[in-house]
């Protein structure tokens, strides 16, 4: 039952016991009379005309009714119709609320939509009687009062689509009659407060469309709770612990990461799951399909895994409406959520952008598998090592038995594993801090698509001695010479034979006071392991020699891409040489699935890195990684330092949107531009190209693309293929972000145009994030 339901219950219940011949002392009469004035005097009061106005004999007439019970007013609604409406400059909400609390016997007070604004006067908890209290769709602004929380006796509290800020009163559990809570479409912040686990008595609790963050508290004590909608916030990363009663559960738009418990395929009276847009993870119990009341299935834009049989079970029709789209499903399709006969009403089903048989927009299966293999949901396979293990022990086991020839066998199988295991990397334990600090082990959890650091064949992060550093770079040269000073590397060896890239950081200049927002930075990219990313292989603390506890510099030290940046392979014509288009869709697609991970990859999220194509390296098997990953404390520092650092190519590009709900979009506008470079083969200094090249991709016919392709790969290109790159690309260079696709559309979009291009070639290279193919002359 909704908000709105539960009030509409109540309303009827209090106007069943309503006396017709009551007679109102005048005082009260004259306090409506007084409102019917702070109001402006609006026609749904126009009943109100005069001292003999009998209120409580009035018949309701849909925006305005009274209700009293022995000689006094208990019940109060006034119902607008327009939500755009505000009271005019010359009303006082102050005023106002002072005249209404003189109804002092109020047990229900509904004030929806007249135009109401201020902030709520906390004098309305005079009205210690009240029960049901409705201001939604006004124009309150400021903190909620801490004196709400003194109306002892109230059950229903609604405060939907204002503009209430602040935190929600950490002592809200003190309304132990509560029964619903709803303050949707506000601005409310922070975390919701432990005491809403003390609300026996809720039954719905509607937060959505808000700004909270952090978990949900435990409502498993609230036994009877038949409505949870937070949908829009910033939750999690815990899924709610929520009692079995439940029928509505609405997630979607958080930041919850974890599994779903199992125990969510035995909410028997659930009617809507709704758990779209979040970073979930693992298998999903698709025994929910059979749950006997559900309707309204949505678990799009996660990272299920899962795979689907035709001959599930589902709950014999009943639903209505399932999403399952964007996961990492396999399967086919079950045959119950399909129409199969005239008596049976089909479901409207989504199901695109899985890896499923037999349906329309799916990604490969290798995609799904390799996914599930990041995120750490499906088993590893068992290393060849351990069976040549089990197989030495079998030999030496027949040698003990007695044989020379076996036992000559056994020393050659011995002699094979001792082969193995010398061919396989080894990294020698350094001096200096080898492994996590206690914090970083501690936040562990934080990262949720690569536990294993080593996973990538890459040393664990360490701390190195500023003796190592020197020593690694005492013959550096550097290895971006097209991005800005602050931003190139330096090519380093360490004393291991590993070839790394350094980042030196000056902060001789008014950076020494900074140095817990510098280490909160070394602490983030220490946990960024993914195959799109340049991983972080460690740090270096350099110290004023004159002041110990003044620090100087610091390198960051990360592994080495030693096929030069994205840029040069295109625009720049690396030795000659350049892309194939497959290998320029296969570059984009990474770049798509490190920024994806840099989203979602850790609970809190990285967006607006200011990602330009010099930021884009290429490893020694030609996969594209992310060098830079601009938080934005070190670039605000470093740019305020180093003005003259500024790289006029990039410049004006990035549009930051300062917008919350937008945020990832910044994101996507770099892809973009970072497509019109891949696509045209020329260098987009500004933002004045960028947009002019966008214009053209978007006015482009069929026959005039030809001329906006790179020429060096005019003819290695299909017609869908390019046609499809062109659209995603203009699509992220829209100017209103909220236009600009999600990444996961722009992934999609690029596996697209892989395939196309495959399918075109007869190429039988995936295009899932495996290597690009060897480079043409």
């Amino acid at each position: 039952m909704s908000a709105k339901g539960w009030f509409a219950f109540s309303f009827i219940v209090f106007v069943s016991i309503r006396h017709s011949h009551e007679v109102l002392p005048s005082s009260q009469v004259l306090t409506l009379l007084r409102l019917k004035v702070l109001l402006n005097s609006p026609s749904l009061l126009s009943g109100l005309d005069n001292r003999s106005t009998d209120p409580c004999n009035m018949e309701p007439n849909g925006g305005f009714a009274v209700v009293c019970y022995d000689r006094s007013i208990t019940q109060l609604h006034i119902v607008g119709t327009n939500p755009e409406f505000r009271q005019p400059e010359n009303f006082s909400i102050d005023s106002f609320v002072t005249t209404l609390v003189r109804i002092t016997s109020l047990k229900v007070l509904e004030l929806v939509c007249i135009g109401l604004w201020g902030h709520l006067p906390g004098k309305i908890s005079r009205l210690s009687y009240l029960e049901i209290l409705n201001l939604t769709r006004n124009h309150f602004e400021g903190e909620l009062p801490e004196n709400l929380l003194s109306l002892s006796r109230m059950q229903t509290l609604i405060l939907d689509g204002n503009n209430f800020t602040g935190l929600l009163p950490s002592g809200i559990g003190s309304l132990s009659s509560l029964a619903v809570l709803s303050v949707k479409n506000n601005s409310l912040h922070g975390a919701l407060p432990d005491s809403l686990s003390e609300l026996h008595s809720l039954r719905i609790l509607e937060l959505s469309d808000n700004e909270f963050s952090g978990d949900v508290p435990d409502l498993r004590l609230s036994d009877g709770l038949q409505v949870l909608d937070v949908g829009n916030n910033g939750l999690g990363p815990h899924f709610p612990s929520v009692s079995d009663n439940i029928s509505k559960i609405v997630l979607r738009k958080n930041r919850f990461t974890f599994g779903i418990p199992e125990g969510v395929s035995s909410y028997n009276q659930m009617k809507t799951f709704d758990v779209s847009s979040n970073r979930f993870v693992g298998p999903f119990p698709f025994a929910m399909l059979s749950l006997p009341s559900l309707v309204y299935l949505d678990i799009s834009e996660n990272r299920f895994t899962g795979r689907l049989v035709e001959d599930a079970e589902c709950n014999n029709g009943v639903v209505e409406f399932v999403n399952l789209s964007a996961n990492l499903l396999t399967g086919k399709l079950p045959h119950c959520l399909l129409a199969s006969d005239s008596t049976k009403k089909a479901a409207a089903v989504f199901s695109g952008e899985n890896c499923l048989e037999d349906d329309e927009r799916q990604l490969p299966i290798s995609y799904c598998e390799n996914e599930a293999l990041a995120v750490g949901v499906l088993p590893a396979r068992p290393r060849k090592l351990a069976r040549k293990t089990s197989l030495v022990l079998i030999i030496c086991g027949s040698v003990v038995g007695g044989g020379a020839v076996l036992a000559c066998a056994a020393w050659f199988g011995v002699g094979k594993l001792s082969k193995t295991r010398k061919s396989m990397p080894s990294f020698a334990p350094e001096r200096a801090s080898a492994g996590y600090t206690s914090e970083l082990l501690q936040n562990a959890r934080y990262v949720t698509e690569t536990k294993n650091l080593g996973a990538l064949g890459l040393p664990t992060y360490k701390t190195f001695s500023l003796e190592e550093i020197k020593e690694a770079t005492k013959s550096s040269t550097s290895l971006t010479t097209e991005a800005p000073s602050h931003r190139q590397m330096q090519l380093g060896r360490l004393r291991d034979g590993l070839s790394v890239a350094i980042r030196c950081i000056d902060l001789k200049k008014n950076h020494s006071n900074h140095q817990q927002q510098l280490r909160g930075y070394i602490e983030t990219i220490s946990k960024l392991r993914h195959h799109h990313l340049l991983s972080a292989l460690g740090h270096c603390f350099e110290y004023d020699e004159m002041d110990d506890s003044s620090l100087k510099r610091v390198y960051l030290v990360f592994e080495h891409a030693p096929n030069g940046t994205l840029r040069s392979w295109t625009s720049g014509k690396h030795e000659g040489r350049n892309l194939t288009w497959a290998q320029r869709i296969a570059a984009v697609t990474g770049v798509a699935k490190g920024i994806q991970f840099l989203h979602g990859g850790i609970v809190q999220g990285l967006f607006e890195n200011d990602i330009k194509i010099t930021d884009i390296v290429l490893d020694h098997n030609m996969v594209s990684k992310i060098s830079s990953f601009n938080l934005s404390w070190i670039s605000d520092q470093l740019t305020k330092v180093h003005p003259q650092n500024q790289s006029t190519g990039s410049k004006g590009l990035t549009q930051r949107t300062g917008i919350k709900e937008h945020r990832d979009k910044s994101d996507i506008y770099d892809i973009g531009v970072i497509l019109l470079e891949v696509i045209s083969g020329k260098a987009i200094e500004s933002r004045d190209e960028a947009i002019s090249m966008r214009d053209q991709f978007k006015a482009a016919e069929e026959g005039s693309r030809r001329n906006l392709v790179d020429p060096a790969v005019n003819s290695s290109w299909s017609r869908e293929s390019i046609k499809t790159m062109m659209e995603i690309c203009w699509r992220c260079l829209a100017d209103d972000p909220a236009e600009r696709p999600s990444i996961e559309d722009v992934l999609w979009n690029l596996q697209f145009a892989a395939q196309g291009q495959e399918a075109w070639r007869g190429d039988s290279q995936s295009s899932d994030g495996s290597p690009i193919s060897p480079l043409q002359s």
